[in-house]
């Protein structure tokens, strides 16, 4: 299993490459690929019956094709491309209670749960809840744990704190639905932010990922694994669509190359 340090491209060029991407709105490529890979698989984790094709299509064309499709599948799809969208546009900022609320509001609104005043779309869990016969933090002191969370957090984050954050932020499981895609995209906006190799977690991981969040204080070289093989995935999926020369040969110096 390769190592962060290991990879033969810089992470801050998949970084870069999102970015420039995201501006032009480019197709086919990195970005592109990205907000289908990330929609399909965060959302499928969650019970989304959406399969890839579908959710390209609903990228691509606006227009989704099958039957009997949940409409909350196809609402909460279109959200995840604009909260994709969104992180990639405040990259610069840093995670704050505030941006998480505002995550999850932008990934919840117009389903069947923002229509339930018990919900609280954008704002945190109203009504306890057990996740994976665990308890999780009570709902009159989420605003406390979460503020510990981000105290806690280093401004400069390594691979193992941004896991650490991830096992904390599901614990303590902020909002009444929507906690594990919010918490994921929040991790790969962490990747970015401290020049990490991203991933994005697959379906087809989600037994080992479960199993390592279930038994993280326990051994959390389980849910390490799993995201480093998920890093390794996402570098072979997308290396090729990133700049292979020198900072210097793209016009970037060492100073613009920092700043991603």
């Amino acid at each position: 299993m390769t190592t962060q340090d290991e990879y033969p491209i810089d992470p801050r060029r998949f970084t870069r490459t999102l970015l420039e991407q995201r501006r032009t709105r480019m197709k086919g490529g990195l970005y592109h690929l990205n907000q289908v890979l990330m929609a399909y698989n965060s959302n499928r984790i969650e019970g989304s019956q959406l399969d890839q094709d579908q959710t390209r299509y609903i990228y691509e064309t606006r227009t989704v094709a099958g039957d009997n499709i949940r409409v909350d599948d196809v609402i909460e799809t279109v959200n995840s491309f604009e909260l994709f969208d969104e992180m990639l546009d405040r990259l610069d900022e840093p995670i704050s209670a505030q941006r998480m609320k505002d995550y999850h509001r932008i990934l919840k609104r117009g389903t069947a749960d923002a229509r339930r005043p018990s919900f609280a779309v954008g704002d945190w869990k109203h009504v306890a809840n057990v996740v994976g016969g665990r308890d999780t933090v009570a709902p009159e002191h989420v605003d406390a744990a979460i503020g510990e969370l981000i105290e806690h957090t280093p401004a400069g984050m390594a691979f193992d704190d941004i896991v650490d954050f991830h096992h904390r932020f599901e614990s303590i499981h902020l909002f009444q639905d929507g906690n594990g895609r919010v918490g994921r995209m929040l991790m790969f906006q962490q990747c970015l932010q401290n020049s990490i190799m991203p991933f994005i977690v697959l379906d087809s991981m989600k037994l080992y990922y479960y199993r390592g969040l279930s038994e993280y204080e326990r051994e959390p070289g389980f849910l390490r694994g799993t995201f480093r093989s998920a890093q390794d995935d996402y570098y072979a999926r997308f290396a090729k669509f990133v700049e292979m020369s020198a900072p210097e040969a793209s016009g970037l110096g060492p100073d613009d190359e920092s700043s991603l």
